[in-house]
């Protein structure tokens, strides 16, 4: 038989439950799927996406799988945060064509979707936040003619050739090459999955079957560290070597000459952006097509200029 106290103590449950769901059902929830933590420059994205949420009083998530070859995991941590139904949800896609049908699922629910980093082949995200990296790769073209004399042969080691990052930093840069530079030859692209070991090993056989190559362009943190790698490993040190990003190893490099320099993104921004715009969308505000976060290049007579220190990352 109930008493008077079981009474009160199950009605307080009770209200403690509905304004606990009530909280619940209110709170602004916006997840993040990245590529993942293979290099430190998710961390920073992560950071920016942090502050970010702290800033505007949203709840985040930030995951995505053990590395950038996963493309199966990431779309499985896609459909588990839809199947929570978020305000808004942030995707960084590994395959730009690989998540559309889930994409769909979020569109037909009415959930805004931002891609951010690497844009997906669709016009269901409703922005992208995200380096011009057609743009950027093409300065690297730009900084690689300059240093190599403006004739010769050149490589091109990247992450991959599913994600929108993958193909428009190689298309960049081989492009720049053929559009400008006629007495220049990209003799080869090989695609090392941004394993630092995998892209060491690619570039060590470039080089054995490239003798005179002049330059390799690394397309992204890991591919940049297994050219840096590859070519002292080879005893290589007259090739001229350009990066993506930064990260201890890579600023290491380019402060004791091995590197020539790289390109940094802002991946801070990105991620503050990716937040801001999805809580925007949520809410019925314009947003723009793309947001362009920046990049810049740096070497070692600009490395601890206070406007590159902060774009950089250990």
């Amino acid at each position: 038989m109930l008493n008077r106290r079981t009474l009160i103590g199950a009605a307080s449950a009770a209200a403690l439950m509905l304004s606990g769901n009530f909280a619940f059902a209110q709170e602004t929830y916006i997840p993040l799927i990245s590529k993942g933590f293979q290099h430190q420059f998710w961390q920073a994205v992560k950071a920016g996406a942090d502050q970010a949420a702290s800033e505007l009083g949203v709840t985040i998530t930030f995951e995505g799988p053990d590395n950038e070859t996963m493309v199966d995991r990431q779309i499985d941590m896609l459909a588990a945060a839809l199947a929570k139904n978020p305000t808004a949800i942030g995707f960084a896609a590994l395959d730009s064509q690989a998540a559309i049908p889930l994409l769909k699922q979020a569109q037909e629910k009415g959930i805004p979707v931002i891609a951010f980093d690497s844009g997906v082949d669709s016009d269901i995200p409703v922005t992208t936040a995200s380096t011009d990296n057609v743009a950027a790769a093409a300065l690297a073209a730009d900084k690689m003619a300059e240093l190599i004399g403006g004739a010769g042969k050149v490589a091109i080691v990247a992450h991959d050739q599913t994600s929108r990052t993958g193909i428009d930093r190689v298309e960049g840069f081989a492009n720049q090459i053929k559009d400008k530079y006629p007495e220049i030859e990209v003799v080869t692209v090989q695609y090392g999955g941004g394993d630092h070991l995998k892209s060491t090993e690619l570039t060590k056989a470039i080089l054995t079957a490239n003798p005179d190559l002049k330059g390799i362009f690394g397309a992204n943190e890991g591919s940049a560290l297994g050219v840096v790698n590859g070519v002292s490993e080879m005893g290589k040190s007259d090739v001229v070597i350009i990066g993506y990003d930064s990260g201890k190893a890579q600023k290491d490099a380019i402060r004791s000459g091995v590197m020539a320099g790289a390109i940094t993104q802002n991946p801070v921004g990105i991620g503050y952006e990716t937040v801001k715009a999805a809580l925007d969308a949520s809410q019925g505000k314009e947003v723009p097509a793309h947001i362009d976060t920046g990049f810049y290049w740096y070497d070692n007579s600009n490395i601890d200029d206070p406007k590159i220190a902060a774009v950089l990352y250990d």
